[in-house]
């Protein structure tokens, strides 16, 4: 019998992954689904970053890129930055990964090892806890408050300060919250890792999705209030520019960090895909009009969602400031009973909705949120009404077994 590495045992499968494949298992059987698990836009990749991949492959852009990504979409990245989020940043300070999910993944192996800690606020997106535990340092859980947007506990972060902590993830806007902290929030965590040496790095994955207000990048935050926080910043090409199977992100942060992550891809990876590449510069310098219409599209979606959720029994839900994920509180479903079974989390939940309504969700215990359930809403508006249909006459059963 093989034996695996302690790795392999120490950290999860991703949840979210499951239930996808759990949909795509029961649509292959011909199962009428509706999935509001998925996290990705329903959109295709606009036409033009299209055109531009096509070209790529016609010119032969077909071979190995320089490891830390073409010159040319790095100085994109740069352009946008300076257009986009008013930072300054020489392409040098600049990485190309297979994907954001590996320039998170890559910025942890960089920077801990065993015996560090890392601050991570909960509910978290599920790969945040396991990246840390990769690295063989020890993920520390902070509350986060859901009648405050789901912003920091600071009375609990402060008590989980400890020497041992050598950085901290901030995630806004939010996956599975699709909340959008306050400025105020994130200058004052900056503040508190400027003070105690933290590096800090900040997943701004769903930047270009804030609907209320403007979107304020944390280097921003920290140059406009002089704080001098290091931060490392990653962003992806896949929410914004509908590109998920591209699998191109990027960071940018000190160049000896950038420097040192770049070391680790070339080992693992070589470097990101050429044709994704040379896409990616037309999406960051070409027309950006695609852009504007997914995000009034998400919205619309967002503002009939959370109506709907609203009118169901027992459930709230408050109104997120970006993304594409609504978390209402299904908390008074737990402990009842369904069909002669106690449902005792949101996971049974979850099962309960997926086989009685045939709609997929994803249950808020793996976020590290007991009670809630997440709904993605990058389906279409007949979609979101038929699949809330469903899962209210699943929760009127609810409601007749335990009156």
């Amino acid at each position: 019998m093989t034996e695996f590495a302690d790795r392999v045992h120490r950290v999860k499968p991703s949840f979210t992954l499951e239930m996808t494949s759990r949909a795509a298992d029961l649509r292959a059987q011909g199962v009428d689904v509706i999935n509001f698990g998925v996290g990705q836009p329903d959109f295709n990749t606009p036409e033009n970053i299209r055109q531009a991949a096509k070209i790529a492959m016609d010119e032969g852009e077909t071979k190995y890129t320089a490891g830390s990504g073409t010159i040319e979409l790095r100085q994109a990245v740069c352009t946008k930055l300076k257009r986009e989020n008013e930072l300054d940043v020489s392409p040098d300070r600049v990485l190309i990964s297979n994907g954001e999910k590996q320039s998170l993944y890559l910025v942890c192996q960089t920077l801990f090892q065993s015996g560090d800690e890392v601050l991570i606020f909960k509910p978290y997106w599920v790969s945040f806890p396991e990246f840390v535990t990769l690295s063989d340092a020890k993920p520390v859980l902070v509350n986060t408050d859901p009648k405050r947007n789901f912003e920091p506990d600071f009375e609990d972060l402060k008590s989980k300060i400890t020497d041992r902590v050598k950085g901290i993830i901030v995630n806004s806007p939010s996956n599975p919250t699709g909340s959008v902290w306050t400025d105020e929030a994130i200058i004052n965590i900056l503040g508190m890792a400027k003070e105690n040496g933290w590096t800090v790095i900040s997943d701004e994955c769903y930047e270009r999705l804030v609907f209320d207000g403007e979107f304020t990048s944390a280097q921003k935050l920290s140059d406009n209030h002089r704080i001098g926080a290091n931060i490392v910043t990653c962003m992806s090409m896949s929410k914004t520019y509908a590109m998920t199977g591209w699998r191109i992100g990027y960071a940018f942060g000190k160049k000896s960090i950038i420097k040192a992550m770049g070391k680790i891809q070339g080992q693992a990876t070589s470097c990101a895909n050429s044709i994704g590449q040379a896409a990616s510069v037309e999406a960051l310098l070409g027309d950006q009009s695609a852009i504007e219409m997914m995000r009034n599209t998400f919205k619309k979606r967002r503002d009939l969602m959370v109506s709907l959720l609203n009118n169901l029994p027992g459930v709230s839900c408050d109104t997120p400031g970006g993304a594409f994920y609504a978390f209402p509180d299904f908390s008074t479903y737990i402990g009842q009973s369904f069909r002669g079974e106690e449902i005792k989390d949101s996971f049974a939940l979850s099962d309960v909705i997926l086989n009685e309504a045939k709609v997929v969700t994803v249950p808020g215990d793996g976020f590290g949120a007991p009670g809630h359930i997440r709904f993605s809403y990058p389906l279409g508006e007949d979609e979101i009404e038929e699949g809330i249909r469903r899962v209210k006459k699943v929760l009127e059963e609810f409601e007749n077994n335990n009156n």
